[in-house]
């Protein structure tokens, strides 16, 4: 069964730049949609961005869009999130979470496997 581990949080100035990765192992991540989610202390899981698996078809949510990019490498069964522009509103616990086939969702309750997360602090 798939597997996934997200790695590349840490603490950033406002304005600053990160880049997150999603690996996937026991299964081929080509073959699924990869979304990645945050969720801040005391709030529900927010639909971030999602990647299908022809790797051009995404979707970004409203609060990320022109500052967030999605990207995936099938050759490192690995998926990005690069994170640009950053505010402090956008800490918060970062996860990855992939379902087999073509699409993917910002709603948390589609996808079937989910990583530990990684944490994103943006503060000066």
């Amino acid at each position: 069964q798939l597997q996934l581990v997200e790695s590349g949080g840490g603490l950033v100035q406002p304005g600053g730049s990160l880049r997150l990765s999603c690996a996937g192992s026991e299964a081929p991540l080509p073959a699924y949609a990869v979304g990645w989610f945050r969720q801040a202390p005391g709030e529900e899981r927010e639909g971030v961005s999602w990647i299908a698996t022809d790797g051009r078809t995404t979707k970004d949510a409203d609060s990320v869009k022109g500052r967030f990019t999605i990207s995936r490498d099938d050759a490192k069964n690995t998926v990005y999130l690069k994170l640009n522009s950053l505010k402090p509103e956008d800490t918060g616990v970062y996860y990855c979470a992939a379902k087999l086939g073509f699409y993917g969702s910002l709603g948390a309750h589609y996808y079937d496997y989910w990583g530990q997360g990684t944490q994103v602090t943006v503060s000066s």
